[in-house]
């Protein structure tokens, strides 16, 4: 679904980037130039999202599950040290940083949800289901540690990455600013699955940046978060405010170089 380009400050791995939110260096896994990253295998982070028919989740509450999913698969213990999906991350960490979302309903979210990885819903505690609601009460999506570009899991390669048009049936309500925020661009039209995407690149730009002690906050707290679209002065000021930021390598979509995401989280702000 998505290459970007933008800030990666902070990475304990090594993927650091200018902090001031216009210029990446040169070895950024989000540089949406060409760079010896791309000479590297590539990965790319699988997310699948569950759009039934009859109840699909709201757009808002896909995109805060996929940008959770996103923190979740980082902090996994399988995904650091010794663990089983270590390796298979840093690699993905030291090419291009890649996710893709698809979407499966039925028997094909039950066949996905047989592989190794990691469902997280959105919000953690809904409401229960009205009956004949139009919405499902939470999203869910199911992250798989990286696979190769070309390597696909059949269960998963057979899914469709288009389709993922979803709505909010009303306005979100104003963001908690005292919980980090993932800032939408205004000026820029994406698909639900697009911007999933860009809210897990924006996810991970926070992470990457935190210190460690804020971090284990974060994650001890279950990563909440939210993602809402500010009005276009708000937008201008957060590009401009340091914080991390992402930019788009223009593959689909929307054109190269494009603003997509503020990640404002508080240990952040300047």
């Amino acid at each position: 679904m998505d290459r970007t380009s933008g800030t990666a400050a902070g990475s304990p791995d090594g993927h650091d980037g200018e902090q001031d939110g216009t210029e990446s260096r040169a070895d950024s896994p989000f540089q949406h130039e060409r760079t010896a990253r791309d000479e590297a295998p590539q990965f790319v982070l699988p997310l699948v999202v569950r759009i039934e028919k009859a109840a699909p989740p709201t757009r808002t509450d896909a995109l805060e599950a996929a940008a959770r999913a996103v923190l979740v698969m980082l902090a996994d213990e399988r995904s650091t040290g010794d663990g089983e999906w270590a390796r298979a991350m840093r690699e993905w960490q030291d090419a291009r940083i890649r996710k893709v979302v698809r979407r499966a309903r039925g028997a094909e979210w039950r066949k996905a949800s047989q592989l190794p990885g990691i469902t997280v819903t959105s919000p953690e505690d809904p409401a229960e289901p009205a009956e004949g609601a139009a919405f499902a009460p939470y999203a869910e999506v199911r992250v798989f540690p990286p696979v190769p570009l070309d390597g696909w899991p059949k269960e998963l390669a057979k899914l469709q990455v288009s389709g993922t048009d979803l709505a909010d049936p009303e306005d979100p309500p104003a963001a908690d600013l005292s919980a980090p925020v993932l800032w939408l661009s205004p000026d820029i039209g994406m698909s639900a699955g697009k911007a999933m995407a860009q809210a897990g690149h924006g996810a991970q730009l926070a992470w990457w940046e935190l210190s460690e002690t804020d971090r284990k906050t974060w994650q001890e707290a279950g990563f909440p978060l939210s993602v809402r679209t500010p009005d276009a002065a708000r937008w201008r000021q957060l590009t401009i405010s340091g914080l991390p930021l992402v930019r788009d390598a223009g593959f689909t979509e929307i054109a190269p170089g494009s603003s997509t995401v503020v990640a404002d989280h508080p240990a952040l702000r300047r």
